[in-house]
């Protein structure tokens, strides 16, 4: 039984092609010579006509001339013994009738398709002049003839050609098909059944036949051609298996957990560094020792000793068993793990942690349970080397160094490296504990309207006093606090004490304008906007008292999430705002889709203003585009005197900055603004 369908054959396939253009030529063919025929038909009619007129013209001439009715019935009667004509009539030039004789047109269910074409009666009419005085009409003889029997004899042959057209166009179709079926469907076919019976681990077993009386044409070539293949493939297949032979014979495993021993952990270490290299990325080695094997092996025999080391091989190849990392078993009971495409050191300490909570995993044995730690050192590369060996002995001198200070920890090669990561790690650990501890607190740096030197808003800042540490500046904490989580707790801590307080200074007839910056994490929340809106209603605050300040990069990442949140913040009478405008995207696309009200620009261009000409065109730009947007500009981080009357003499409508506070507590900014105002009055007085 063949394992293709019928109709997927490549011979059923050419039938209906052959048949299909063989039934389109036919009647094509055949419609051409109908429509010849129907014009020669036509042509017929105009010769009958032609040829009856020349031999009643002088008798219908001499009758009109005449006057003679008799002689013109006689001729009128001459003509209906043609049985095409319809009426024939002889009159006067005042067309006035001498002779006239109808009868009816003969009907058939075919004329609604042949009266189109013939037309349902054909007339003709000649004027009668005598040789003697061409310029003088004595009458006209007037013909009609009924198209319907002659268009009734060529629709029969109309059909007829039409019929054999078609029939004599699919015999040939189907003789072509015969032949093409017998010189190259059916061989074809052979080769592919021959084909379906070759042994793909053995090819050269069983060669493809070749067609009969195909021998020596392009089927045969295409048969040598391809048996030459098989015999190659199966040549190669040999030497395959002769190499993978070879290279097993080569590679060294250890015996014990099926691992790759030292030497070859050095050519794979050397192939991950060569991947690292042009690759662009970082590689860590991780080597691990086995806290007081020694007495373990001492205590529960070597034996035991075998088996804890089996599973710590077992697990360590279940946990990492992706292809960023290598596996080996250096000796003894040391271990090493290779992983690959790091962005940073920082995803090595991850990869430290898991291999200590893989080993320190309980292990039985026999009866009791053990808990087996490790040790770990890790060098980097390219920063600890750039070769295998230097970079494993670099590992394995960091993990010895590391276990003469104690075990179960791990430790990085350079000592600067590994201070950073501990410290960057106990740090993002009191970040986790510091809201819970009331360690957060926030300030409000006040937004002054250059114009009117009023002011109208506070941003509300973040601040962090570590107890050991003091005042940690927030671009530290707050992308430790994105990367790992913790940031929308604080956000939302954030935003409900600045609520709070915007709700106080109100009751207490202080009408500011409240900025709180909405981090790109918080963004990607699906709840964020339901979050705002309930804490605005629990605090009993007016939208329009609220800023949301969101950065460049905060919703780049998911553009049409983000498009859609800040509309619907926007519609609930939330203000926003750009923070730090022209240090990211700074793409016009986006601030067209974009709900927003106010630019605020970086303070590092407002810096050097007036200083640094690129800073000042910049500053000058984002001003215009602001305006020309119909945008409130705000300018951070004014310090001067200068800066604040070049930017309000430039247009920008708000500043901020240490000119006119820094960062200050609820009470004290309150303070700030009853004095601010005041004096304004003053010097307006």
């Amino acid at each position: 039984m063949t394992s293709f369908r019928v109709e997927r054959r490549l011979g059923y396939r050419i039938l209906l092609w052959m048949l299909a253009v063989a039934l389109v030529s036919g009647t094509v063919f055949s419609i051409a010579q109908i429509a010849l025929d129907a014009r020669r038909v036509a042509q017929s009619f105009d010769l009958r006509a032609e040829q009856t007129v020349s031999l009643v013209r002088d008798a219908a001439t001499q009758a009109v001339f005449s006057i003679d009715s008799d002689l013109a019935q006689q001729v009128v009667d001459g003509l209906f013994a043609q049985d095409a004509v319809h009426m024939a009539r002889i009159s006067h030039p005042d067309d006035e009738s001498l002779a006239y004789l109808t009868r009816p047109l003969q009907e058939s269910l075919f004329r609604p398709l042949t009266d189109p074409i013939f037309e349902r009666e054909r007339r003709y009419r000649v004027a009668l002049t005598r040789p003697s005085e061409p310029d003088t009409q004595y009458g006209f003889l007037d013909i009609h003839y009924d198209t319907g029997p002659v268009a009734a004899s060529w629709l029969e042959r109309a059909l007829v050609n039409l019929g054999s057209g078609i029939a004599t166009a699919l015999i040939i179709g189907l003789a072509l098909f015969v032949v093409f079926h017998l010189l190259l469907t059916r061989p074809l076919w052979r080769i592919v059944q021959s084909l379906k019976q070759v042994d793909p681990a053995r090819p050269d077993e069983r060669l493809i036949d070749k067609p009969t009386g195909h021998e020596n044409d392009e089927l045969g070539l295409w048969v040598d051609t391809t048996n030459n293949l098989l015999v190659a493939i199966t040549d190669s297949q040999q030497r395959h298996r002769e190499a993978e032979d070879q290279v097993s014979r080569l590679s060294r495993y250890d015996q014990l957990t099926g691992l790759p021993s030292r030497e070859t952990f050095l050519s794979l270490l050397a192939a991950d560094i060569a991947e690292a290299r042009e690759g662009d990325t970082l590689l860590a080695i991780f080597c691990l020792g086995l806290d007081d094997f020694k007495s373990i092996n001492e205590l529960y025999g070597f034996h035991t000793g075998d088996r804890i080391l089996q599973t710590v091989a077992e697990r360590l190849a279940g946990r990492f068993n992706e292809a960023r990392f290598t596996l080996a078993r250096l000796g003894g009971d040391q271990f090493v793990v290779v992983q690959k495409r790091l962005r940073d050191s920082f995803q090595a300490v991850a990869t430290a942690e898991n291999l200590q909570v893989c080993v320190g995993e309980p292990m039985p044995v026999g009866k009791a349970t053990l808990t087996i730690t490790a040790t770990t050192g890790i060098s980097l590369f390219p920063a600890d080397a750039s070769e295998p060996d230097p970079l494993l002995q670099n590992a394995e001198q960091t993990m010895a160094l590391a276990k003469s200070s104690g075990r179960n920890h791990f430790q990085f090669y350079v000592a600067s490296v590994d201070r950073e990561i501990r410290e960057r790690k106990q740090l993002e650990k009191d970040l986790n504990e510091a809201l819970a501890r009331n360690q957060l607190h926030l300030v409000y740096q006040p937004q002054v309207n250059l114009e009117t030197r009023q002011t109208i808003g506070a941003e509300a800042l973040l601040r962090w006093h570590h107890p050991k540490r003091g005042l940690i500046p927030p671009d530290q904490f707050i992308p430790l606090a994105e990367l790992n989580g913790s940031i929308v707790a604080i956000g939302q801590w954030v935003l409900d004490q600045a609520c709070w307080q915007a709700a106080c200074w109100a009751s207490a007839g202080l009408d500011i304008r409240m900025a709180v910056n909405l981090s790109a994490v918080q963004l990607r929340q699906d709840t964020i906007v339901d979050d705002i809106l309930e804490t605005l209603a629990r605090h009993n605050l007016s939208p329009g008292r609220l800023e949301l300040e969101v950065t460049e990069t905060s919703f780049m990442s998911n553009l049409e999430d983000a498009v859609g949140k800040l509309h619907r913040l926007h519609d609930a009478g939330i203000s926003l705002a750009v923070d730090d405008f022209g240090t990211g995207y700074s793409s016009l696309t986006y601030l067209k889709r974009m709900p927003v009200q106010h630019l605020k620009i970086d303070k590092q261009f407002v810096q050097d203003l007036l200083v640094n000409d690129d800073d000042t065109r910049i500053a000058n730009t984002i001003i215009d585009l602001g305006r020309s947007l119909s945008m409130t500009v705000i300018a951070e981080g004014v310090e001067s005197v200068e800066q604040e009357a070049y930017l309000r003499q430039r247009g920008c409508a708000l500043g901020q900055g240490y000119y006119f506070s820094r960062p200050v507590p609820a009470d004290e900014f309150a303070a700030f603004v009853a004095g601010f105002n005041a004096q304004i009055v003053e010097n307006n007085a």
